[in-house]
């Protein structure tokens, strides 16, 4: 009597899924190509293996394969729950950004679904693609394409009152407006989007992302206060779910404390309980910067600039409230030097401040356009004269005041005059 040969199953594919990848994907084709008919335990099998097949994808950085498998597990989606469909979907596509130089397959592919939803007439699960096609457009620089998109999508989901899909929406636009520094209607869709949020039960993760983006606007106001405030929800709430972007929430208050004249307080963030477990050289970047400007050292600054660039540079954020706070530390040194001096030669000056003589001639210029101090460069000698700050004569200002009054006089005899004749 022969017995059969039991299929393999889930349990075998993930024993050998680092050892043996290939026979891994075999066992879990094996599992998609067999049907699973009103099986509710084989849909719940099948739906495993497409989401682990696709961790196999991304473990080994194959794109193209990822983007066969989403293309391939159409037909079993056609029996599957639609709420549950969307979710399976975005998930495969969320494995593309673990993958390098991916994103340009990652946009393709979510565009190729957007396209089988609307001729299935899959209306929540396109909505849902086309939020998330919304978000990689903003990620890939292609703002343009991003807000014609979400103009698109607010109208129908404004029709349709989806509250939940309306904040995430609104949150986007925002997010694009920011980066396009249209701050009106970046405020203006944060807004909106936090008025959607209010109205519903707002999953933590959707939240800390409102406070994130709130964060920024504030500021980008200069109102560090209130924007340290948004961060600090924001790290708690991405703690709390372990989320790997807590950390440029936690660089971002250390950010604040900085821009607020507080870099002592760095010291202390950095060594709290919570953050202690985000240490590295992301944060290590904010603590050298916060030295530099407690010693109020524009060499230390530039030497941290350099020495943690990629930690500094590639956030936009960071980098745009590093380059106000440099300005302004060189605006105070140039002050602090030129002080005891009521001429002086600009490239003493350049020297003493350990910069270009062409920069700090351009600064001192602006200084003085700024009414920062008084002066005149003298570029022919190459100095700077500095002048005292001049007090306004009282008997100007009187001499104006009383010919106002005289022309008012004549203005009125005049049209006395002309209505008498």
């Amino acid at each position: 009597m022969s017995t059969s040969t039991p299929r393999p199953t889930l349990a075998d594919a993930a024993a050998i899924s680092k050892t043996d990848p290939r026979k891994a994907e075999q066992i879990l084709q094996s599992i998609l190509d067999t049907p699973a008919g009103d099986d509710e335990d084989a849909l719940h099998d099948q739906e495993d293996a497409l989401l682990k097949l696709g961790e196999l994808y991304r473990d080994e950085a194959n794109p193209t394969a990822l983007a066969e498998v989403i293309k391939k597990s159409r037909t079993f989606m056609s029996s599957t729950a639609k709420a549950k469909t969307a979710k399976i979907i975005r998930t495969l596509i969320d494995y593309f950004s673990a993958i390098p130089d991916a994103q340009a397959a990652q946009i393709e592919c979510t565009k190729d679904n957007i396209e089988w939803a609307r001729t299935e007439k899959r209306v929540f699960l396109r909505q849902n693609l086309e939020t998330k096609l919304a978000g990689l457009l903003i990620e890939a620089k292609t703002y343009r394409e991003a807000l014609t998109l979400i103009e698109a999508l607010l109208k129908e989901l404004k029709r349709l009152d989806d509250k939940m899909i309306l904040t995430e929406v609104h949150l986007l636009e925002s997010r694009a407006n920011s980066e396009t520094a249209n701050w009106a209607k970046a405020k203006a869709s944060l807004t909106a989007g936090r008025t959607a949020a209010n109205s519903i039960y707002c999953p933590p993760l959707l939240q800390a992302q409102l406070d994130m983006q709130s964060g920024i606007l504030h500021a980008e106001d200069k109102d560090y206060k209130t924007a340290y405030s948004y961060f600090f929800e924001t790290f708690e709430g991405y703690s709390a779910a372990d989320d790997g972007r807590a950390l440029k929430a936690l660089k971002y208050m250390l950010l604040c404390k900085i821009m607020l004249n507080l870099p002592q307080d760095v010291t202390s963030l950095i060594q709290a309980k919570l953050a202690l477990k985000y240490s590295g050289k992301e944060v290590e970047a904010m603590k050298a910067i916060a030295l530099a400007h407690q010693h109020r050292s524009l060499g230390e600054f530039e030497g941290a600039l350099k020495e943690w660039k990629d930690e500094l540079s590639n956030d936009p954020i960071i980098r745009s409230h590093l380059a106000a706070l440099y300005d302004t530390l060189l605006e105070q040194n140039l002050v602090r030097i030129i002080e005891p001096f009521s001429r002086v030669e600009i490239a003493h000056v350049a020297d003493l401040v350990g910069q270009p003589v062409q920069g700090v001639e351009t600064k001192l210029s602006q200084m003085i356009l700024d009414k920062v101090f008084f002066g005149v460069l003298d570029q022919g000698a190459g100095c700077l004269q500095v002048f005292d700050e001049p007090k306004e004569d009282e008997t100007y200002t009187a001499t104006l005041g009383t010919i106002k009054h005289v022309g008012d006089v004549v203005e009125s005899l005049y049209e006395k005059a002309t209505k008498l004749s």
